[in-house]
């Protein structure tokens, strides 16, 4: 969700009110999903880097996202979708943490899209801990490193490999987001700023997805 604060300066306006603004982009995602197929949708939210903007921003974001869990939790809860956050706990306000596991248990059997919202999160972070992990004497599988990923992260259990990433707002890189769960990942950027990120954004990238030629390292079979 790359954007928010150029959103806000191309139009004069405060950064925070571009973080308003990608809070609706948020709702408008979340609810154009299902139609598209979606069954699961990780939203980051605030990588554990963003700790170095000015703390005045940060404590806006903080707030925010306290805001969008309280506001949401009823609606989330009865259009039967279910929201989980991934990353750190230990450094977010009390209050922000309090309204995570409210909105996670609230909204724990949503069956039509599961919502991850990163937050306090680092994929190399989480790779170290996982890696810690197994150096305790778990045997080195892939399996048992993937369990220790999402126990690193607050990460219900189970795949999560992701099928295809979408970075808003002109920049091409991972910005460590992922990076395990991204190894087959299709990649899809674009110009457009997470605020203006639209419906039929979604459904042109989901169309680019379909045509992509997904081969895991192998061949492409035949077609009779």
């Amino acid at each position: 969700m790359d954007g928010n604060g150029r959103w806000a300066l191309l139009r004069g306006r405060p950064r925070q009110e571009g973080h308003v603004a990608g809070v609706t982009a948020v709702r408008r995602t979340v609810q154009s999903a299902p139609a598209m197929g979606i069954t699961t949708l990780t939203l980051y939210a605030f990588s554990s880097d963003n700790w170095r903007r000015p703390p005045g921003e940060v404590d806006n974001l903080m707030c925010l996202l306290q805001e969008y869990f309280d506001s949401e939790c009823d609606h989330l809860t009865d259009s039967h979708v279910r929201l989980s956050v991934i990353g750190r706990r230990d450094r977010i306000p009390s209050s922000l943490g309090r309204s995570i596991a409210l909105v996670e248990a609230r909204t724990s059997e949503g069956t039509s899209l599961h919502i991850r919202i990163a937050i306090d999160y680092s994929a190399r972070d989480a790779l170290l801990a996982a890696a810690g992990r197994l150096a305790r004497g778990i045997p080195p599988t892939r399996e048992a490193f993937e369990r220790s990923l999402f126990e690193a992260i607050h990460a219900p259990s189970g795949t999560r490999d992701v099928d295809l990433l979408i970075r808003t707002g002109g920049e091409q890189r991972l910005s460590d987001f992922l990076i395990w769960e991204s190894a087959y990942a299709e990649l899809y950027f674009t110009d457009v700023l997470w605020p203006d990120f639209s419906e039929a954004d979604l459904a042109a990238a989901v169309q680019a997805f379909a045509a992509r030629d997904r081969r895991y390292g192998g061949v492409r079979k035949a077609v009779p």
